[in-house]
């Protein structure tokens, strides 16, 4: 091992003192480079997973009542997908011939739900969520449930529109 002697300190500058060759600055830049791949690197680890503890906002869904089919369209125990203003909506008529209405947006990521009629559940493919027919979420990653509508009949129309809260 070899010692340093007071000759081998070259002065580069006033305030720089090069030891053995080795240049300070250049070390505190190779500093500062590995630094900042240290933290990008934690970053593209950590925005996926805030990005799944955090889903989006609920965004509005437009107006407050549509026609979203008519009487007798739907055959019981099916369902169909209806534009409630910018957003899909989901309309279902039960075993039990009741009309159901939902938002049709998974409140995991935005994905498009469907309905299992042979499970009478709403699912969403993107990542196996799992509603119940009143939209509450009961198994996968969502972490709320479906935005619930009321169905009224007149005439022979299916007219959807937002529930109002009291």
């Amino acid at each position: 091992m070899r010692t340093t002697d007071i000759g081998d300190v070259q002065p580069l500058h006033d305030s720089l003192v090069q030891i053995d060759g080795v240049n300070p600055k250049r070390r505190r830049v190779l500093k500062g480079i590995l630094g900042a791949g240290i933290v990008a690197s934690l970053g593209s680890f950590l925005y996926p997973v805030l990005r799944y503890l955090v889903p989006p906002p609920v965004a509005d869904l437009g107006g407050d009542t549509v026609v979203a089919g008519r009487v007798g369209e739907l055959q019981p125990n099916s369902s169909k997908i209806f534009r409630f203003g910018s957003r899909p909506g989901l309309l279902i008529r039960t075993a039990n011939d009741e009309y159901r209405a939902l938002s049709a947006t998974c409140t995991h990521l935005g994905c498009t739900v469907q309905y299992k009629p042979d499970q009478h559940r709403i699912w969403c493919a993107c990542h196996n969520g799992m509603f119940d027919l009143a939209g509450r979420n009961i198994s996968g990653p969502p972490p709320r449930p479906l935005e619930v509508f009321d169905v009224h009949v007149q005439g022979d129309e299916l007219v959807v529109s937002r529930k109002r809260e009291a």
